[in-house]
């Protein structure tokens, strides 16, 4: 568990803190899509290729904030019979070199007990877990659960968070907030929201700790538009579809051009 000596907040902001970058970036990879030795091979391209971090999915039957790219994809693993355990095991074999954040929902967390995934979360060397269906007001658990064993659990703010919402969330947050860009699901976008700057200066104001924005950045150009606003930048869809369509090179190539863009 090698990975995990160190707390996955502070590896995160180790990774936040790279001098030579302007921002954070952190591909999303859908675990065994879309197989599993591809899989395997895409997560070690994207890491070769600049990644920082990496956000991990765990395939769900009903992923509520997952664009139709994602959803596709995660469909696609669960049909082939991707079980968790095989996620966790893609996780344990590139942790040590990346900080890994899980992308899961609530129903596979909260299956067995919080406590249960935290531990076998962490002892696959995660750095932490991303939860979108679990609202913070009945996060407190989970939350004490990851800290126990050294997870960061992400929190999420959307343009919809209300301020006093945020102020909780913000002073709670362990290792980034994420900011969901826009109201709706990822996919990519042909342009960034407008109000994204605001979005990014209200949750500084309540945190500390990075800020990194996801959802609906797809070219290196928005990439690097984000970079300008936050610390991390967040690719789902582009990833996914480049695994997709060209396996690891696919990734290699798509990885490579982001991390590019957002060298100093």
């Amino acid at each position: 568990m090698s990975a995990t000596s160190t707390s996955g907040a502070a590896r995160i902001a180790a990774a936040f803190a790279d001098p030579g970058k302007r921002a954070a970036l952190m591909p999303y990879l859908m675990g065994g899509h879309p197989d599993l030795e591809t899989s395997r091979a895409c997560l070690a391209a994207a890491v070769e290729a600049g990644a920082d971090l990496i956000e991990l999915g765990i395939p769900f039957s009903d992923p509520l904030a997952d664009g139709p790219v994602i959803h596709a994809a995660g469909t696609q693993a669960l049909d082939a019979g991707v079980k968790p355990a095989d996620v966790l095991k893609l996780c344990e074999e590139i942790a040590a070199r990346v900080p890994v954040l899980l992308m899961v929902y609530a129903n596979l967390v909260l299956a067995h007990g919080g406590e249960d995934f935290a531990r076998r979360a962490a002892a696959a060397g995660a750095a932490g877990l991303i939860v979108p269906d679990l609202p913070h007001e009945e996060a407190a658990n989970v939350r004490e659960a990851c800290e126990a064993v050294g997870l960061a659990l992400i929190p999420l703010v959307a343009p919809t968070t209300t301020d006093e919402l945020m102020r909780a969330i913000g002073h709670d947050a362990n290792g980034f907030v994420y900011a969901v860009s826009l109201v709706g699901t990822t996919g990519e976008r042909g342009e960034l929201p407008p109000g994204l700057a605001e979005l990014v200066e209200r949750i500084r104001a309540t945190t500390e700790v990075p800020v990194a924005v996801g959802f609906g950045i797809s070219t290196s150009e928005q990439a690097g538009a984000v970079a300008e606003l936050a610390d991390g930048v967040i690719v789902g869809s582009r990833v996914v579809r480049a695994a997709a369509e060209g396996g690891a090179d696919g990734v290699r190539e798509v990885v490579a051009d982001l991390a590019a863009a957002l060298a100093l």
